[in-house]
């Protein structure tokens, strides 16, 4: 997990964006105190620019904070995996989220719309991750070296064809929900890492975050419009 990036520390050019009310265009906030601020990442935008560049979460950050010495990344989503995703305004404030993280009071939950059905309606996958480089690129994979990851799941609809999976992320491993999912005979729509490719976009999305500080950081996001479009065609309902 990255975080506390030291180029948070560096000035950096305002974006072509505008700061209004409860939305950092275009990401609406979904939590904002004097410490934190939790965005609602859209699908397809790095959190933090790549090797090439490109447009980044981290272009905003001028809209969110006018501190030289931040603000920062408290960890890290996948450029295609879409919800909530927490930015510390402070350095202590950054201190405070990593250490949540790294002890695992941080309750991460994430919603996996997926092919198949698991064998059971809940579980857990206590599956070790490394990762692992080949001729192809580089990808997570179980390893009895690896780092100790974790997951609980739970169905909340399945047709048989393609569930809709509750996943509570008990430790922060790259591509953690990704390789747990395929573990379970059942690879994320539009994962063609750990899956197939199937014509769809990943239906992956960090759906609600909730850190015990006091007061507590809590947020919840709502599915993006290719994982509500996926889940109203199975007539699944967003719970209220």
């Amino acid at each position: 997990m990255r975080t506390g990036d030291p180029r948070g520390a560096q000035p950096r050019t305002p974006p072509k964006a505008v700061a209004l009310g409860n939305q950092v265009e275009p990401f609406p906030i979904l939590f904002r105190d004097s410490r934190f601020v939790v965005i609602d990442k859209p699908a397809g935008l790095a959190v933090h620019p790549g090797p090439g560049g490109g447009p980044s979460v981290e272009d905003a950050f001028p809209l969110l904070s006018r501190r030289r010495d931040g603000p920062w990344l408290a960890h890290r989503l996948d450029r295609d995996t879409s919800g909530c995703l927490l930015i510390a305004l402070r350095k202590q404030a950054l201190l405070a989220a990593q250490q949540c993280f790294a002890t695992g009071t941080a309750a991460k939950t994430y919603w996996a719309v997926v092919h198949g059905r698991p064998a059971a309606m809940q579980g857990t996958v206590d599956l070790a991750l490394a990762r692992r480089t080949d001729s192809s690129g580089w990808r997570m994979a179980a390893a009895a070296d690896g780092q100790p990851a974790r997951t609980d799941w739970r169905v909340l609809a399945s047709d048989g064809q393609e569930s809709w999976l509750e996943l509570r992320l008990l430790t922060g491993r790259t591509h953690q929900a990704r390789v747990h999912c395929a573990s379970l005979g059942c690879a994320i729509l539009g994962d063609p890492v750990y899956g197939r490719p199937d014509g769809h976009r990943l239906h992956l999305m960090s759906r609600r975050l909730a850190l015990p500080l006091s007061p507590p950081v809590i947020a919840e996001a709502s599915p993006p419009a290719h994982i509500r479009a996926t889940l109203a065609r199975h007539g699944w309902t967003l719970p209220e």
